[in-house]
């Protein structure tokens, strides 16, 4: 984790602290589940909790260096944390982990961890979706131009284009529910998940008092496909807020200056050139994504381990839990705020949307010709041949407009009437089914 992406809240999830005192949860939990049923005397199960909690109530980092030292020793970290908490615990954590294996506790405590994470996530994709939805509603009717491969072509609203990021967000927090939920399971069932030493209304009780799930059935572990999903979907919606980052990106290039993020008072572009107000944000959240993105292939490589276990991915685990929601939770946000801040210029859009000399609207022409009789092959090459000479003398003395080029076509002034010209040519053709689009999308 990088401190300049890191926001405290998602950071605190990862912090050796919140860890270990996850850890002991799932061994207190065990043992008061293991004393309900008689497996160890009930008094015992009370002293790990009694004694123990204001343990990892207060631990500081004097308590994580000890931890550390005995692992250190016994090259084993669940065995150093069972040492240092029996040192509070006495006689009776030799009750501590009984029947257990070290999976038990580090997987349960992933599990809860992630779900921490996804609360969050969840939180901040509402914030994006929440600065989307406002933006949207306000330029519900602003007209820009739409392309396609970079090239204008046909009107369409800059709320649309917010409309269909919001979209994609939403399915995107459907996704994350879903994969919180996949993830939100333990498995307390002892070394190759046989329950030989458990009973398995431990796992159950303990699954309750976490508000997680029994796996049905694991191995020493739970099944690591649960973790691909969670993290596949962490990557989608990097991608989403890369994709919806280019396109900021892309109005903000001065060519286009449709919309630019919010320039700081005091703020500076470069160096060495004061004029420059550069895409900063949006150049750092397209970045952010790829290394949440980083964190798919090697949870999908993951799945496959030996036998009932290996520890190939531990380590892995042990960075990209942190590292992709992190990094996830920070891009969020920042996405949230950049386009609550957004700078949007209605006016340089209209004037981008009619810098090409009416071209735009051929679409519509081309149905105008053929509504007026004309064969749908004549009418293409006659709409074409009218825009392409628009287009390639745009700015030169003989450049005229495709409005005017087309009344000079012998076939359409025959043919096609001035005020049918005015119909297909008329930008607000584009807006008539936006109302219909908003309520499919935001329901209003």
């Amino acid at each position: 984790m990088v401190p300049r992406y890191s926001r405290p809240e998602m950071a605190s999830i990862w912090a050796p602290e919140n860890r270990y005192r996850i850890w002991f949860e799932v061994e207190a939990l065990a043992a008061e589940g293991m004393a309900r049923i008689g497996a160890i005397p009930a008094e015992a199960a009370r002293n790990i909790r009694e004694r123990g909690a204001p343990k990892l109530a207060a631990m500081n980092a004097a308590d994580v260096e000890r931890i550390d030292a005995i692992e250190r020793e016994t090259r084993h970290d669940v065995i150093a944390f069972l040492t240092w908490l029996a040192e509070a615990v006495g006689p009776d954590s030799r009750f501590v982990h009984q029947g257990m294996t070290s999976s038990d506790v580090l997987d349960t405590t992933l599990s809860v961890q992630l779900t921490q994470a996804a609360d969050l996530l969840l939180k901040d994709i509402d914030a994006v979706m929440a600065a989307l939805k406002a933006r949207a509603i306000e330029h519900k009717y602003t007209l820009t131009i739409g392309r396609s491969h970079g090239i204008h072509a046909e009107p369409t609203t800059f709320g649309l284009k917010l409309a269909n990021h919001y979209a994609e967000f939403a399915r995107n927090r459907e996704r994350l529910v879903a994969a919180r939920k996949e993830i939100a399971v333990t498995a307390i069932s002892g070394a190759v998940g046989t329950f030989a030493h458990l009973d398995p209304s431990v796992e159950e009780y303990v699954a309750e008092k976490l508000g997680l799930s029994p796996e049905p059935v694991s191995t020493q572990i739970i099944p690591r496909d649960r973790h691909a999903a969670f993290f596949c979907t962490l990557g989608v919606i990097a991608s989403a807020v890369e994709r919806l980052a280019t396109e900021v990106r892309h109005l903000q290039r001065s060519e286009v200056r449709e919309a630019e993020e919010f320039f700081h008072p005091g703020q500076k572009g470069s160096s060495a050139m004061p004029h420059k107000r550069n895409p900063v944000l949006s150049e750092n959240l397209c970045g952010l994504a790829r290394i949440v993105r980083s964190a798919v292939v090697p949870a999908l490589e993951n799945v496959t381990l030996w036998h009932e276990r290996d520890i190939s991915h531990s380590s892995v685990e042990r960075a990209i839990g942190p590292d992709a929601t992190v990094t996830l939770d920070f891009a969020l946000m920042r996405l949230a705020g950049m386009m609550e801040k957004l700078l949007v210029y209605p006016d340089r859009m209209l004037a981008n949307l009619e810098s090409l000399g009416g071209v735009v609207h051929s679409g519509e022409v081309l149905l105008a010709l053929t509504k007026a009789g004309i064969l749908r092959e004549d009418a293409y090459r006659i709409v074409q041949s009218c825009a392409m000479a628009t287009w390639t003398k745009l700015g030169t003395p003989e450049g005229r407009s495709f409005r005017a080029n087309l009344e000079a076509d012998p076939d359409v002034a025959r043919m096609v009437k001035p005020a049918e010209l005015d119909a297909a040519m008329d930008p607000a053709l584009h807006l008539r089914s936006v109302d219909r689009i908003f309520e499919r999308v935001l329901g209003t």
